[in-house]
């Protein structure tokens, strides 16, 4: 086998695969956690159709004749008044030499996060920093607890080390992991905290906590069992759609077991996402995990822990979340597509086309690229060299270049052809690939992982000020909805990633509401509404809907509000209603 033929998926995924590109075939790697398999987005990734050639106002134009157009374009605008937004649709260490070049021009970036920021938030208010369970400690584990993760979908490398252990899923919706697990709750959408709290106070009305554990790094953790004694049993558990025998049946599966809670993000797209996690946290310090082979909470790690930026990223910022395009005379978007994207999307068309320039340099047509007034073709993860990390697991990938192509620009030639026209500063891509490979260091058994990670976070204390776990000292109680309003739950499709390949025209519904399939229904909320074709499925509650992330015009529905803590989306904040 060539070496230059071993790269790595480009997706913003949680599995980051290593990948063999050979004779024009995209095929695994057999070893590691890719295990000889991909996911059915990658399998098809060269059956998406892309954008080949650039364009000015809906005319096709050469690459040269759009880069002198961005150019004049950067030229006429102030650059207070240039936005430049990124996305992660191209996921990998070498996408943010643009930000160099926007900072040190002078323009605005953004901040804030679309996918986990408020869950990241509390795992850092608990632990002091978020290091992620790696795959190969889940691997170790007795008993694997999915909080809101769909393994099928989102993580299906994850699988293969499931065989043979004891599964707990808690979900609003009944996943095909769910159908197969020893325990499943259906949980009530957004009471994730309330079960996480009574989890941690059963643990310890049945003396089953880690003494040893606390006593060490959660000395704390009294006052915390008070606060959980604020949470009426009988009358949550009946709210939250759970019943005491449930609790007494993950808690016997659980106690003086390897435990790995892996939780996905839709736990944590509400106002308190933060405080979600930190309950969760919180459970799993009651029973020790953290100092436990095998156990510990798996989320989305830091891809970027011990990883030093080789770009120059100082610069004025806007929330990613809630950005007012009209605010700009130029949008440069890049790896993203904000019109689909981004919560609250009336507002977001309505204030992105009053900007004068609106920029799209992106691998396909989308909603964004449509109303774009210049369309630079990126080229994709074959065509480039790159380097990316992972936030599941602990391994640095290097993406080398495959084949040649005439289709689009890199990331690193955009940028540095903007940075020698501008007087910008720029080191050869050579020097940025290898300052990024420099932080790899190569295992026994061949792989190469991001020195200085831990395997077993937390095993000996937290990185807070004193080594130990800070607990909450208060949650947010949430309101009751009224009967005519759903749970709006946005979780990723089978078939696309976010806006990304086949998306959705679908929303998924109980059975029992009485709709038939293929009627076209109005969803609405307090932000708006989306018309779209109703399926039936039993696996839902009777108070939830489904709309899959990437649906077009579902964040038609969504707030543009931000967490409490970290400025992240809460895409399941709103209530909706149906109508015919």
């Amino acid at each position: 086998m060539k070496v230059s033929s071993i790269t790595a998926c480009p997706l913003d995924c949680y599995d980051a695969c290593g990948i063999i590109y050979d004779e024009g075939k995209i095929k695994p790697m057999k070893e590691g956690h890719t295990n000889g398999f991909l996911c059915p987005h990658l399998n098809h990734y060269l059956e998406n159709k892309r954008i080949e050639l650039p364009r000015y106002k809906g005319e096709n134009i050469s690459m040269q004749e759009a880069l002198n157009k961005l150019k004049e374009i950067l030229s006429s605008s102030l650059k207070s008044d240039i936005l430049h937004y990124r996305g992660s649709g191209n996921f990998a260490l070498m996408q943010e030499v643009t930000d160099h070049f926007f900072a040190n021009f002078g323009a605005v970036l953004t901040d804030g996060s679309l996918c986990d920021g408020a869950g990241e938030a509390g795992i850092i208010n608990g632990r002091g920093s978020n290091k992620n369970m790696p795959l190969s400690e889940i691997a170790k584990s007795e008993v694997v607890i999915f909080w809101g993760r769909n393994p099928h979908v989102t993580s299906s490398h994850i699988l293969p080390l499931i065989k043979d252990k004891k599964v707990i899923v808690i979900d609003p919706v009944a996943t095909k992991i769910a159908k197969s697990a020893d325990i499943f709750v259906q949980i009530k959408p957004h009471t994730d905290i309330f079960l996480a709290l009574l989890l941690t106070r059963f643990v310890s009305i049945n003396d089953s906590l880690d003494e040893e554990f606390i006593e060490k790094y959660a000395s704390e953790f009294e006052e915390y069992y008070e606060l959980t004694q604020g949470v009426r049993i009988k009358a949550t558990l009946e709210n939250i759609g759970v019943s005491l025998g449930q609790i007494g049946d993950i808690l016997e599966l659980c106690i003086n077991k390897k435990v790995a809670i892996v939780c996905g993000v839709g736990v944590q797209k509400y106002r308190d996402g933060a405080d979600i996690l930190r309950a969760i946290d919180a459970f799993a310090v009651s029973l020790g995990l953290f100092a436990k082979e095998g156990s510990g909470v798996a989320y989305l790690g830091n891809s970027k822990e011990n990883i030093e930026s080789a770009f120059m990223t100082k610069a004025k910022r806007v929330s990613k979340v809630n950005t007012k395009f009209d605010e700009f005379a130029t949008v440069f978007i890049q790896g993203a597509n904000p019109l689909a994207q981004m919560p609250d999307g009336s507002r977001v068309k309505n204030a992105i086309q009053k900007s004068e320039n609106v920029i799209y340099f992106g691998l396909y047509e989308n909603e964004t690229s449509e109303i774009a007034d210049l369309v630079i073709p990126a080229k994709n993860f074959l065509e480039k060299n790159d380097v990316r990390s992972s936030y599941s697991h602990n391994g640095l990938l290097v993406m080398n270049k495959q084949i040649e192509s005439a289709i689009g620009i890199s990331e690193y030639d955009l940028a540095a052809y903007l940075c020698e026209e501008f007087g910008v500063v720029l080191k050869s891509e050579s020097e940025y690939l290898q300052h990024y490979k420099n932080f790899g260091v190569r295992h026994i058994d061949g792989s190469v992982q991001v020195e200085g990670r831990d395997v077993e976070p937390y095993k000996d204390g937290f990185d807070t000020d004193d080594g130990e776990f800070v607990f909450l000292e208060e949650f947010e109680t949430q309101q009751n909805s009224n009967d005519d309003e759903f749970y709006l739950i946005t979780p990723k499709s089978p078939s696309s990633l976010n806006s990304q390949f086949k998306r959705s025209t679908e929303v998924l519904l109980h059975p029992s509401l009485g709709y038939d399939d293929g009627e076209i229904l109005c969803i609405s909320s307090d932000n708006g509404e989306v018309l779209l074709r109703a399926k039936n499925s039993d696996a839902l509650r009777k108070d939830t809907i489904v709309i899959y992330s990437g649906t077009k015009g579902v964040n038609n529905l969504t707030s543009s509000k931000h967490s409490y803590e970290g400025k992240n989306a809460v895409y399941q904040e709103n209530r909706v209603k149906i109508k015919k």
